[in-house]
């Protein structure tokens, strides 16, 4: 018989243990976002990974919109997270202490996520675009480069909240991988 497992027996960590833990030196920068049920689904996968934090910019929704407490499902108060208007202000705030920040998006000189390894330690800001027209050209610029997912199939796009746990996942496993 192939049982579920509880949560105790899965060991997992108390919302207190979460909170005060150490995290991965990785920031989710969320630029115009719309849907909240996605904000949400990111907060859950940022909880699932140790995420440092995630900031919501532009017209992101941000917690306590419903929908993002809807899909959250408690990571909210698990994962740290801020409010910021402009996203490339943050952008040259971050790079100034040392930051590298990656939009993630398919450009002309983007890096397979495959092909990328960080370095273990190394703060790193991945920031994801709206759901229509992903990151925009003006934030792309400002960031240290692009990470892109490669895909396979005829749409060449993912759902911004599973880019969101494809690319936290990579990172996590990197970082506890050294």
């Amino acid at each position: 018989m192939n049982d579920k497992l509880s949560m105790e027996q899965l060991g997992r960590k108390s919302a207190e243990e979460v909170q005060g833990g150490a995290k991965i030196p990785v920031v989710i920068i969320l630029e115009n976002i719309r849907s909240g049920l996605n904000v949400g689904s990111i907060f859950r996968s940022a909880d699932a990974f140790m995420i440092e934090k995630i900031y919501c910019c532009g017209y992101t929704c941000s917690p306590p919109h419903r929908e993002v407490l809807k899909s959250a499902l408690g990571a909210t108060e698990t994962v740290l997270w801020e409010y910021r208007e402009n996203t490339i202000e943050l952008i040259h705030e971050l790079k100034s202490g040392s930051t590298k920040c990656f939009a993630i998006e398919q450009t002309s000189n983007s890096i397979d996520l495959n092909l990328y390894t960080p370095s273990k330690g190394q703060k790193t800001a991945l920031i994801l675009g709206n759901e229509v027209s992903g990151v925009s050209q003006s934030v792309v610029d400002a960031c240290t480069g692009s990470i892109e997912i490669t895909q396979y199939g005829s749409k060449h796009s993912l759902n911004v909240a599973v880019c969101a746990g494809i690319i936290m996942y990579h990172f996590c496993n990197a970082e506890l991988a050294k």
